[in-house]
């Protein structure tokens, strides 16, 4: 998991495109209130995306090593 520092750096180059992405959905006569829980909703479903694949990779590799395919094989 990435540190907090380089966490907070992730998430301000992240921010103006968050708030753009949800300016232009608001534009688009959402709510605001839906808008933000369409993106948390979104991100919920990507966060848990994400630790499936490191969950998976995780159980994988370790078998890909001990059958002598190595970590690309």
């Amino acid at each position: 998991m990435a540190d907090i520092k380089q966490n907070v750096t992730c998430r301000q180059s992240l921010a103006s495109a968050f708030r753009a992405l949800s300016d232009e959905a608001v534009k688009a006569g959402w709510s605001e209130g839906d808008v933000a829980l369409a993106l948390a909703e979104l991100a919920e479903e990507r966060v848990i995306e994400v630790t499936a694949k490191v969950i998976t990779e995780g159980f994988i590799h370790p078998q890909r090593i001990a059958a002598g395919g190595g970590r690309n094989g």
